[in-house]
């Protein structure tokens, strides 16, 4: 069986505040878009599973502490499975990157295993093991209202994304760790999303609030960023999650693809990427 893992771009990002659980409450307007892994997976008669991590980005895995394993143990745990398996990732999403690969490994794998009939009381005991945006990766296109609640906007916007990411690994808990202050919580209009000029008008004021932080450790962040939103047709230039993956948002693919191709020669020694809404 092979499976398309989903990275995903978090369009907006706010921080509400700091749980007793050491986890930081966030909202977050986001999409799931078409760079993805490749899982390929099957059942197996031996008593343990046989995981490898292949493609541009498989050698940077933790081999004995990842998402996937984790994942297959704590299910024998709850007793949800019996069986191993045989599993290989094509890692092309970048790690340490915002774009959430790691944990839509574990949200793919789950959905498969469960034939997409996953249960919240499920969701809660992995989403502390493989990552707070466990959920996203269960609806297309939403709005984070909290950590455990996601509105899923009925009418999908398209949009095309370039991305780069210059040399960094951004480490998510020494970056949320530099949080000071927090944002009050947002209510989201549901009609957001009827209108995309309305929606980018929206997006265009709203921002990340881990980007300032990321920026000022890695002042690079902030040239790309800037450097995204002069070439034509960018609506929006941001970073994803808590980095290090810069995005520039576009409604039209040749104007994607022509900044791709100068940022391209602009940076050649970082790695680019299109893509678009899933």
């Amino acid at each position: 069986m092979i499976i398309k893992s989903y990275s995903k771009i978090n369009l907006s990002l706010k921080v509400n505040y700091k749980s007793r659980n050491g986890l930081h409450e966030i909202q977050s307007v986001y999409c799931l878009i078409n760079l993805f892994d490749i899982i390929k997976i099957n059942k197996i008669k031996k008593k343990k599973d046989i995981i490898s991590f292949k493609g541009p980005f498989g050698k940077f895995v933790n081999k004995r502490n990842n998402s996937v394993l984790k994942s297959l143990n704590k299910l024998r745990e709850l007793s949800l499975i019996s069986s191993h398996y045989a599993i290989e990732v094509r890692k092309n999403i970048p790690i340490f990157a915002g774009l959430g690969g790691g944990t839509s490994n574990a949200a793919f794998i789950l959905k498969h295993l469960f034939k997409n009939k996953i249960t919240n009381i499920i969701l809660n005991k992995f989403e502390i093991l493989t990552g707070s945006d466990l959920r996203l990766f269960f609806k297309k296109q939403g709005f984070l209202k909290n950590l455990r609640t996601i509105i899923e906007f009925k009418k999908k916007q398209k949009f095309y994304f370039v991305l780069i990411q210059p040399n960094i690994s951004c480490s998510t808990k020494d970056i949320y760790a530099k949080v000071k202050s927090f944002t009050k919580k947002e209510k989201l209009n549901k009609n957001l999303t009827k209108s995309k000029n309305k929606f980018l008008e929206y997006l265009s004021k709203s921002k990340n609030e881990l980007q300032f932080i990321v920026e000022k450790k890695y002042p690079i962040i902030k040239k790309i960023l800037k450097d995204i939103k002069n070439e034509k047709g960018c609506c929006i230039a941001r970073m994803t999650g808590s980095g290090s993956v810069c995005y520039g948002l576009f409604k039209d693919q040749i104007d994607a693809k022509k900044a791709l191709n100068k940022l391209k020669k602009k940076y050649p020694k970082f790695w680019h990427s299109l893509a678009k809404t899933v």
